[in-house]
Protein backbone atom coordinates (compact mmCIF):
# COMPACT_ATOMS: atom_id res chain seq x y z
CA UNK A 1 0.00 0.00 0.00
CA UNK A 2 2.85 2.39 0.82
CA UNK A 3 4.28 1.83 -2.68
CA UNK A 4 0.91 2.71 -4.24
CA UNK A 5 0.70 5.92 -2.22
CA UNK A 6 4.26 6.86 -3.16
CA UNK A 7 3.51 6.20 -6.83
CA UNK A 8 0.34 8.31 -6.67
CA UNK A 9 2.29 11.20 -5.15
CA UNK A 10 4.88 11.20 -7.94
CA UNK A 11 4.22 14.58 -9.56
CA UNK A 12 6.33 14.05 -12.71
CA UNK A 13 4.21 11.00 -13.56
CA UNK A 14 1.00 13.03 -13.14
CA UNK A 15 2.43 15.63 -15.52
CA UNK A 16 3.42 12.99 -18.10
CA UNK A 17 0.03 11.28 -17.90
CA UNK A 18 -1.91 14.52 -18.32
CA UNK A 19 0.42 15.87 -21.03
CA UNK A 20 -0.82 12.94 -23.12
CA UNK A 21 -4.30 12.42 -21.68
CA UNK A 22 -5.58 16.02 -21.72
CA UNK A 23 -5.30 16.62 -25.49
CA UNK A 24 -6.52 13.07 -26.18
CA UNK A 25 -9.57 13.53 -23.94
CA UNK A 26 -10.33 16.82 -25.67
CA UNK A 27 -10.00 15.27 -29.13
CA UNK A 28 -11.74 12.02 -28.15
CA UNK A 29 -14.73 13.87 -26.71
CA UNK A 30 -15.28 15.38 -30.15
CA UNK A 31 -15.97 11.88 -31.56
CA UNK A 32 -19.15 11.17 -29.54
CA UNK A 33 -20.12 14.82 -29.94
CA UNK A 34 -20.47 14.10 -33.65
CA UNK A 35 -22.81 11.20 -32.85
CA UNK A 36 -24.71 13.51 -30.50
CA UNK A 37 -25.03 16.15 -33.23
CA UNK A 38 -26.16 13.48 -35.71
CA UNK A 39 -28.77 12.27 -33.23
CA UNK A 40 -29.84 15.78 -32.29
CA UNK A 41 -30.19 17.01 -35.88
CA UNK A 42 -31.86 13.86 -37.22
CA UNK A 43 -33.77 13.37 -33.95
CA UNK A 44 -35.64 16.60 -34.56
CA UNK A 45 -36.86 15.44 -37.95
CA UNK A 46 -40.44 14.17 -37.80
CA UNK A 47 -40.04 10.35 -37.96
CA UNK A 48 -38.42 7.76 -35.67
CA UNK A 49 -37.22 5.70 -38.64
CA UNK A 50 -34.98 8.60 -39.74
CA UNK A 51 -33.14 8.54 -36.40
CA UNK A 52 -33.16 4.75 -36.51
CA UNK A 53 -31.58 4.77 -39.99
CA UNK A 54 -28.64 6.87 -38.76
CA UNK A 55 -28.26 4.57 -35.73
CA UNK A 56 -28.32 1.34 -37.74
CA UNK A 57 -26.31 2.73 -40.68
CA UNK A 58 -23.65 4.13 -38.35
CA UNK A 59 -23.55 0.79 -36.54
CA UNK A 60 -22.91 -1.05 -39.83
CA UNK A 61 -20.15 1.39 -40.78
CA UNK A 62 -18.65 1.31 -37.30
CA UNK A 63 -18.61 -2.48 -37.38
CA UNK A 64 -16.42 -2.36 -40.50
CA UNK A 65 -14.24 0.57 -39.46
CA UNK A 66 -13.70 -0.25 -35.79
CA UNK A 67 -12.92 -3.88 -36.63
CA UNK A 68 -9.86 -2.30 -38.27
CA UNK A 69 -8.96 -0.61 -34.98
CA UNK A 70 -5.78 -2.70 -34.93
CA UNK A 71 -4.37 -0.14 -37.39
CA UNK A 72 -4.24 2.31 -34.49
CA UNK A 73 -3.54 -0.05 -31.63
CA UNK A 74 -0.85 -2.06 -33.39
CA UNK A 75 0.94 1.09 -34.53
CA UNK A 76 0.92 2.61 -31.03
CA UNK A 77 2.67 -0.25 -29.27
CA UNK A 78 5.40 -0.71 -31.88
CA UNK A 79 5.95 3.05 -32.28
CA UNK A 80 6.13 3.54 -28.49
CA UNK A 81 8.76 0.84 -28.11
CA UNK A 82 10.75 2.15 -31.11
CA UNK A 83 10.65 5.67 -29.60
CA UNK A 84 11.82 4.23 -26.28
CA UNK A 85 14.84 2.77 -28.14
CA UNK A 86 15.34 5.98 -30.17
CA UNK A 87 15.01 3.99 -33.43
CA UNK A 88 14.07 6.46 -36.18
CA UNK A 89 14.26 3.89 -38.99
CA UNK A 90 11.79 1.61 -37.24
CA UNK A 91 9.41 4.54 -36.67
CA UNK A 92 9.39 5.33 -40.39
CA UNK A 93 8.80 1.70 -41.30
CA UNK A 94 5.89 1.39 -38.85
CA UNK A 95 4.26 4.54 -40.24
CA UNK A 96 4.53 3.46 -43.86
CA UNK A 97 3.37 -0.10 -43.14
CA UNK A 98 0.34 1.21 -41.25
CA UNK A 99 -0.71 3.49 -44.12
CA UNK A 100 -0.23 0.79 -46.76
CA UNK A 101 -2.32 -1.64 -44.71
CA UNK A 102 -5.03 1.02 -44.30
CA UNK A 103 -5.34 1.57 -48.05
CA UNK A 104 -5.40 -2.13 -48.89
CA UNK A 105 -8.01 -2.94 -46.27
CA UNK A 106 -10.20 0.02 -47.29
CA UNK A 107 -10.39 -1.34 -50.84
CA UNK A 108 -11.34 -4.83 -49.64
CA UNK A 109 -13.91 -3.60 -47.11
CA UNK A 110 -15.43 -1.11 -49.54
CA UNK A 111 -16.06 -3.90 -52.04
CA UNK A 112 -17.48 -6.25 -49.42
CA UNK A 113 -19.49 -3.66 -47.50
CA UNK A 114 -22.51 -3.39 -49.81
CA UNK A 115 -23.41 -7.11 -49.95
CA UNK A 116 -22.62 -7.56 -46.24
CA UNK A 117 -24.94 -4.70 -45.30
CA UNK A 118 -27.76 -6.36 -47.27
CA UNK A 119 -27.28 -9.60 -45.33
CA UNK A 120 -27.22 -7.74 -42.02
CA UNK A 121 -30.41 -5.82 -42.77
CA UNK A 122 -32.13 -9.04 -43.81
CA UNK A 123 -31.48 -10.49 -40.34
CA UNK A 124 -32.51 -7.26 -38.61
CA UNK A 125 -35.96 -7.34 -40.24
CA UNK A 126 -36.41 -3.52 -40.11
CA UNK A 127 -39.41 -1.63 -41.45
CA UNK A 128 -39.31 -0.75 -45.18
CA UNK A 129 -38.60 2.93 -44.49
CA UNK A 130 -35.79 2.11 -42.04
CA UNK A 131 -34.25 -0.38 -44.49
CA UNK A 132 -34.16 2.07 -47.41
CA UNK A 133 -32.75 5.01 -45.47
CA UNK A 134 -30.16 2.82 -43.74
CA UNK A 135 -28.83 1.59 -47.09
CA UNK A 136 -28.57 5.15 -48.44
CA UNK A 137 -26.70 6.33 -45.34
CA UNK A 138 -24.32 3.36 -45.21
CA UNK A 139 -23.44 3.30 -48.92
CA UNK A 140 -22.54 7.00 -48.77
CA UNK A 141 -20.37 6.53 -45.66
CA UNK A 142 -18.23 3.91 -47.44
CA UNK A 143 -16.60 6.68 -49.53
CA UNK A 144 -14.89 7.92 -46.36
CA UNK A 145 -13.52 4.54 -45.31
CA UNK A 146 -9.96 4.93 -46.80
CA UNK A 147 -9.50 8.22 -44.95
CA UNK A 148 -10.90 6.81 -41.70
CA UNK A 149 -8.51 3.84 -41.74
CA UNK A 150 -5.54 6.05 -42.64
CA UNK A 151 -6.41 8.28 -39.66
CA UNK A 152 -6.38 5.22 -37.38
CA UNK A 153 -2.81 4.40 -38.44
CA UNK A 154 -1.71 8.03 -38.10
CA UNK A 155 -3.25 8.57 -34.66
CA UNK A 156 -1.74 5.35 -33.34
CA UNK A 157 1.71 6.22 -34.67
CA UNK A 158 1.64 9.75 -33.23
CA UNK A 159 0.54 8.42 -29.83
CA UNK A 160 3.41 5.95 -29.83
CA UNK A 161 5.86 8.84 -30.23
CA UNK A 162 4.13 10.54 -27.24
CA UNK A 163 2.86 13.28 -29.55
CA UNK A 164 -0.70 13.97 -28.44
CA UNK A 165 -1.03 17.29 -30.27
CA UNK A 166 -1.13 15.73 -33.74
CA UNK A 167 -4.00 13.33 -32.89
CA UNK A 168 -5.77 16.33 -31.36
CA UNK A 169 -5.52 18.17 -34.69
CA UNK A 170 -6.63 15.10 -36.68
CA UNK A 171 -9.64 14.27 -34.53
CA UNK A 172 -10.74 17.84 -33.86
CA UNK A 173 -10.53 18.82 -37.53
CA UNK A 174 -12.46 15.70 -38.53
CA UNK A 175 -15.19 16.15 -35.99
CA UNK A 176 -15.59 19.92 -36.10
CA UNK A 177 -15.89 19.79 -39.90
CA UNK A 178 -18.40 16.95 -39.48
CA UNK A 179 -20.51 18.93 -37.02
CA UNK A 180 -20.51 22.09 -39.17
CA UNK A 181 -21.35 20.25 -42.39
CA UNK A 182 -23.97 18.15 -40.62
CA UNK A 183 -25.88 21.25 -39.57
CA UNK A 184 -25.54 22.78 -43.03
CA UNK A 185 -26.38 19.70 -45.09
CA UNK A 186 -29.26 18.40 -42.95
CA UNK A 187 -30.91 21.59 -41.72
CA UNK A 188 -29.73 24.15 -44.28
CA UNK A 189 -29.80 22.16 -47.52
CA UNK A 190 -32.43 19.69 -46.21
CA UNK A 191 -30.54 16.63 -47.49
CA UNK A 192 -31.82 14.58 -44.54
CA UNK A 193 -30.14 11.31 -43.57
CA UNK A 194 -27.88 11.23 -46.66
CA UNK A 195 -26.68 14.75 -45.80
CA UNK A 196 -25.38 13.48 -42.45
CA UNK A 197 -23.44 10.74 -44.28
CA UNK A 198 -21.94 13.18 -46.80
CA UNK A 199 -20.78 15.44 -43.97
CA UNK A 200 -18.95 12.51 -42.35
CA UNK A 201 -17.20 11.54 -45.59
CA UNK A 202 -15.82 15.03 -46.23
CA UNK A 203 -14.75 15.35 -42.60
CA UNK A 204 -12.87 12.02 -42.61
CA UNK A 205 -10.81 13.04 -45.64
CA UNK A 206 -10.06 16.42 -44.04
CA UNK A 207 -8.64 14.81 -40.89
CA UNK A 208 -6.53 12.28 -42.80
CA UNK A 209 -4.93 14.98 -44.97
CA UNK A 210 -4.04 17.06 -41.91
CA UNK A 211 -2.44 13.99 -40.32
CA UNK A 212 -0.29 13.24 -43.34
CA UNK A 213 0.99 16.82 -43.42
CA UNK A 214 2.13 16.62 -39.77
CA UNK A 215 4.21 13.43 -40.06
CA UNK A 216 7.19 15.20 -41.64
CA UNK A 217 7.72 17.54 -38.71
CA UNK A 218 7.21 14.73 -36.18
CA UNK A 219 9.95 12.60 -37.78
CA UNK A 220 12.59 15.33 -37.38
CA UNK A 221 12.99 14.36 -33.72
CA UNK A 222 13.96 10.80 -34.72
CA UNK A 223 16.71 10.79 -37.38
CA UNK A 224 16.77 7.80 -39.70
CA UNK A 225 15.84 6.48 -43.12
CA UNK A 226 13.27 4.02 -44.46
CA UNK A 227 14.78 0.65 -45.36
CA UNK A 228 12.87 0.27 -48.64
CA UNK A 229 14.38 -3.14 -49.35
CA UNK A 230 13.10 -4.43 -46.01
CA UNK A 231 9.51 -3.57 -46.96
CA UNK A 232 9.67 -6.24 -49.65
CA UNK A 233 10.62 -8.91 -47.10
CA UNK A 234 7.98 -10.93 -45.25
CA UNK A 235 10.04 -10.84 -42.05
CA UNK A 236 9.72 -7.04 -41.82
CA UNK A 237 5.92 -7.32 -41.93
CA UNK A 238 5.48 -10.40 -39.78
CA UNK A 239 5.59 -8.82 -36.25
CA UNK A 240 3.13 -6.04 -37.17
CA UNK A 241 0.80 -8.41 -39.02
CA UNK A 242 0.86 -10.94 -36.18
CA UNK A 243 -0.12 -8.30 -33.62
CA UNK A 244 -2.69 -6.77 -35.99
CA UNK A 245 -4.20 -10.20 -36.68
CA UNK A 246 -4.78 -10.80 -32.98
CA UNK A 247 -6.13 -7.30 -32.36
CA UNK A 248 -8.40 -7.73 -35.40
CA UNK A 249 -9.89 -10.94 -34.00
CA UNK A 250 -10.34 -9.24 -30.64
CA UNK A 251 -11.95 -6.17 -32.25
CA UNK A 252 -14.19 -8.36 -34.40
CA UNK A 253 -15.50 -10.13 -31.31
CA UNK A 254 -16.01 -6.79 -29.54
CA UNK A 255 -17.83 -5.19 -32.46
CA UNK A 256 -19.95 -8.32 -32.89
CA UNK A 257 -21.34 -7.77 -29.40
CA UNK A 258 -22.20 -4.12 -30.16
CA UNK A 259 -23.65 -5.07 -33.53
CA UNK A 260 -25.82 -7.86 -32.11
CA UNK A 261 -27.21 -5.43 -29.55
CA UNK A 262 -28.24 -3.15 -32.43
CA UNK A 263 -29.75 -6.11 -34.32
CA UNK A 264 -31.74 -7.27 -31.30
CA UNK A 265 -32.86 -3.71 -30.56
CA UNK A 266 -34.04 -3.28 -34.17
CA UNK A 267 -36.27 -6.34 -33.75
CA UNK A 268 -37.91 -4.64 -30.78
CA UNK A 269 -39.13 -1.73 -32.93
CA UNK A 270 -38.03 1.61 -34.38
CA UNK A 271 -38.52 3.49 -31.10
CA UNK A 272 -36.40 0.99 -29.16
CA UNK A 273 -33.48 0.97 -31.58
CA UNK A 274 -33.55 4.79 -31.65
CA UNK A 275 -33.69 5.00 -27.82
CA UNK A 276 -30.79 2.58 -27.46
CA UNK A 277 -28.78 4.68 -29.91
CA UNK A 278 -29.31 7.78 -27.77
CA UNK A 279 -28.24 5.91 -24.64
CA UNK A 280 -25.18 4.43 -26.36
CA UNK A 281 -24.16 7.98 -27.25
CA UNK A 282 -23.69 8.38 -23.50
CA UNK A 283 -21.47 5.32 -23.45
CA UNK A 284 -19.48 6.72 -26.39
CA UNK A 285 -19.03 10.00 -24.52
CA UNK A 286 -17.76 8.15 -21.44
CA UNK A 287 -15.59 5.68 -23.34
CA UNK A 288 -13.85 8.31 -25.46
CA UNK A 289 -13.12 10.49 -22.42
CA UNK A 290 -11.72 7.58 -20.40
CA UNK A 291 -9.83 6.40 -23.48
CA UNK A 292 -7.78 9.59 -23.25
CA UNK A 293 -6.26 8.20 -20.07
CA UNK A 294 -5.99 4.74 -21.64
CA UNK A 295 -4.07 6.28 -24.57
CA UNK A 296 -1.64 7.78 -22.05
CA UNK A 297 -1.20 4.29 -20.60
CA UNK A 298 -0.47 2.90 -24.09
CA UNK A 299 2.26 5.44 -24.81
CA UNK A 300 3.86 5.58 -21.35
CA UNK A 301 3.75 1.84 -20.69
CA UNK A 302 5.05 1.04 -24.19
CA UNK A 303 7.87 3.53 -23.69
CA UNK A 304 8.69 2.08 -20.25
CA UNK A 305 8.74 -1.46 -21.64
CA UNK A 306 10.96 -0.39 -24.55
CA UNK A 307 13.34 1.25 -22.03
CA UNK A 308 12.89 -1.71 -19.60
CA UNK A 309 11.91 0.66 -16.76
CA UNK A 310 9.74 -1.26 -14.26
CA UNK A 311 9.26 1.69 -11.90
CA UNK A 312 7.99 3.96 -14.68
CA UNK A 313 5.57 1.25 -15.81
CA UNK A 314 4.13 0.83 -12.32
CA UNK A 315 3.83 4.56 -11.61
CA UNK A 316 2.08 5.23 -14.93
CA UNK A 317 -0.51 2.55 -14.20
CA UNK A 318 -1.19 3.75 -10.66
CA UNK A 319 -1.67 7.40 -11.65
CA UNK A 320 -3.82 6.59 -14.69
CA UNK A 321 -5.99 4.17 -12.67
CA UNK A 322 -6.62 6.77 -9.98
CA UNK A 323 -7.71 9.47 -12.39
CA UNK A 324 -9.81 7.02 -14.44
CA UNK A 325 -11.73 5.93 -11.36
CA UNK A 326 -12.47 9.54 -10.43
CA UNK A 327 -13.62 10.32 -13.98
CA UNK A 328 -15.90 7.26 -14.13
CA UNK A 329 -17.55 8.29 -10.85
CA UNK A 330 -18.19 11.73 -12.34
CA UNK A 331 -19.88 10.27 -15.42
CA UNK A 332 -22.01 7.93 -13.31
CA UNK A 333 -23.29 10.86 -11.24
CA UNK A 334 -23.86 12.93 -14.40
CA UNK A 335 -26.07 10.30 -16.06
CA UNK A 336 -27.87 9.49 -12.82
CA UNK A 337 -28.99 13.06 -12.16
CA UNK A 338 -28.92 14.69 -15.63
CA UNK A 339 -29.75 11.68 -17.81
CA UNK A 340 -33.24 12.89 -18.72
CA UNK A 341 -31.84 16.21 -19.93
CA UNK A 342 -29.21 14.28 -21.94
CA UNK A 343 -31.99 12.38 -23.76
CA UNK A 344 -34.23 15.44 -24.21
CA UNK A 345 -31.35 17.33 -25.88
CA UNK A 346 -31.11 14.64 -28.56
CA UNK A 347 -34.72 14.21 -29.66
CA UNK A 348 -38.25 15.55 -29.23
CA UNK A 349 -39.93 12.35 -30.48
CA UNK A 350 -42.08 11.40 -27.47
CA UNK A 351 -42.02 7.62 -28.00
CA UNK A 352 -38.22 7.58 -28.28
CA UNK A 353 -37.79 9.80 -25.21
CA UNK A 354 -40.13 7.75 -23.04
CA UNK A 355 -38.42 4.52 -24.05
CA UNK A 356 -34.93 5.91 -23.34
CA UNK A 357 -35.93 7.21 -19.89
CA UNK A 358 -36.75 3.66 -18.77
CA UNK A 359 -33.20 2.42 -19.34
CA UNK A 360 -31.21 5.37 -17.96
CA UNK A 361 -30.09 3.50 -14.78
CA UNK A 362 -28.14 1.07 -16.97
CA UNK A 363 -26.29 3.96 -18.59
CA UNK A 364 -25.40 5.39 -15.15
CA UNK A 365 -23.90 2.05 -14.07
CA UNK A 366 -21.82 1.55 -17.22
CA UNK A 367 -18.86 3.91 -16.51
CA UNK A 368 -18.00 2.25 -13.20
CA UNK A 369 -18.04 -1.22 -14.77
CA UNK A 370 -16.36 -0.40 -18.09
CA UNK A 371 -13.47 1.79 -16.90
CA UNK A 372 -11.21 -1.12 -15.98
CA UNK A 373 -11.36 -2.73 -19.40
CA UNK A 374 -10.30 0.55 -21.05
CA UNK A 375 -7.23 0.87 -18.83
CA UNK A 376 -6.23 -2.77 -19.24
CA UNK A 377 -6.58 -2.44 -23.01
CA UNK A 378 -4.11 0.45 -22.84
CA UNK A 379 -1.58 -1.64 -20.94
CA UNK A 380 -1.82 -4.61 -23.31
CA UNK A 381 -1.64 -2.38 -26.41
CA UNK A 382 1.46 -0.56 -25.15
CA UNK A 383 3.10 -3.92 -24.44
CA UNK A 384 2.02 -5.26 -27.88
CA UNK A 385 0.43 -8.19 -26.03
CA UNK A 386 -2.22 -8.64 -28.70
CA UNK A 387 -2.50 -12.40 -28.36
CA UNK A 388 -3.49 -12.08 -24.71
CA UNK A 389 -6.03 -9.37 -25.59
CA UNK A 390 -7.52 -11.66 -28.23
CA UNK A 391 -7.75 -14.61 -25.86
CA UNK A 392 -9.34 -12.48 -23.14
CA UNK A 393 -12.01 -11.15 -25.51
CA UNK A 394 -12.84 -14.57 -26.97
CA UNK A 395 -13.12 -16.02 -23.47
CA UNK A 396 -15.42 -13.14 -22.49
CA UNK A 397 -17.74 -13.77 -25.44
CA UNK A 398 -17.87 -17.51 -24.67
CA UNK A 399 -18.70 -16.83 -21.01
CA UNK A 400 -21.33 -14.26 -22.01
CA UNK A 401 -23.17 -16.44 -24.56
CA UNK A 402 -25.29 -18.55 -22.14
CA UNK A 403 -26.30 -15.47 -20.15
CA UNK A 404 -27.29 -13.60 -23.32
CA UNK A 405 -29.43 -16.55 -24.40
CA UNK A 406 -31.12 -16.83 -20.99
CA UNK A 407 -31.90 -13.08 -20.81
CA UNK A 408 -33.62 -12.84 -24.22
CA UNK A 409 -37.05 -13.11 -22.67
CA UNK A 410 -36.55 -9.86 -20.75
CA UNK A 411 -36.62 -7.79 -23.97
CA UNK A 412 -34.60 -4.57 -23.89
CA UNK A 413 -33.92 -4.96 -20.15
CA UNK A 414 -32.27 -8.29 -20.92
CA UNK A 415 -30.26 -6.61 -23.66
CA UNK A 416 -28.87 -3.97 -21.30
CA UNK A 417 -28.16 -6.48 -18.51
CA UNK A 418 -26.25 -8.58 -21.05
CA UNK A 419 -24.23 -5.55 -22.08
CA UNK A 420 -23.31 -4.67 -18.47
CA UNK A 421 -22.30 -8.27 -17.88
CA UNK A 422 -20.15 -8.19 -21.01
CA UNK A 423 -18.22 -5.17 -19.75
CA UNK A 424 -17.74 -6.80 -16.34
CA UNK A 425 -16.49 -10.09 -17.78
CA UNK A 426 -14.21 -8.21 -20.17
CA UNK A 427 -12.50 -6.48 -17.24
CA UNK A 428 -12.22 -9.66 -15.17
CA UNK A 429 -10.64 -11.76 -17.93
CA UNK A 430 -8.08 -9.08 -18.86
CA UNK A 431 -7.35 -8.46 -15.18
CA UNK A 432 -6.65 -12.16 -14.58
CA UNK A 433 -4.26 -12.31 -17.55
CA UNK A 434 -2.48 -9.11 -16.44
CA UNK A 435 -2.05 -10.49 -12.91
CA UNK A 436 -0.51 -13.70 -14.27
CA UNK A 437 1.93 -11.76 -16.46
CA UNK A 438 2.94 -9.51 -13.58
CA UNK A 439 3.54 -12.49 -11.29
CA UNK A 440 5.88 -14.03 -13.90
CA UNK A 441 7.50 -10.70 -14.84
CA UNK A 442 5.97 -11.32 -18.26
CA UNK A 443 5.72 -7.68 -19.33
CA UNK A 444 9.51 -7.53 -19.77
CA UNK A 445 10.30 -11.15 -20.66
CA UNK A 446 9.35 -10.77 -24.30
CA UNK A 447 8.33 -7.82 -26.45
CA UNK A 448 6.35 -9.09 -29.47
Amino acid sequence: MSNLIADWRDRPTHRRVWALAAPMILSNISVPLVALVDSTVIGHLPHAHQLGAVAVGASLYTFLAWAMGFLRMGSTGFAAQAAGRGDGAALRQILLQGLLLAMGLAIVLGAAGVPLSGVALHFMQPSAELDQMTREFFHTRLFGLPAALASYALVGWFLGTQNARAPLVILLSTNLVNIALNLWFVLGLEWGVVGAARASVIAEWTGALFGLMMTRQALRAYPGHIAWAALRLWQSWRPLLAVNRDIFLRSLALQSVFFLITVQGARLGDATVAANALLLNGLLLTAHALDGLAHAVEALCGHAIGARDRDALRRSLVVACGWSLLASLGFAVLFLFAGRLFIEMQTDIASVRDTAFIYLPYLAALPLIAVWSYLLDGLFIGATRAREMRNGMLLTVLLLAPFAWALQGLGNHGLWITFLLFMLLRSLTLGAIAWRLRRNDGWFVRAH
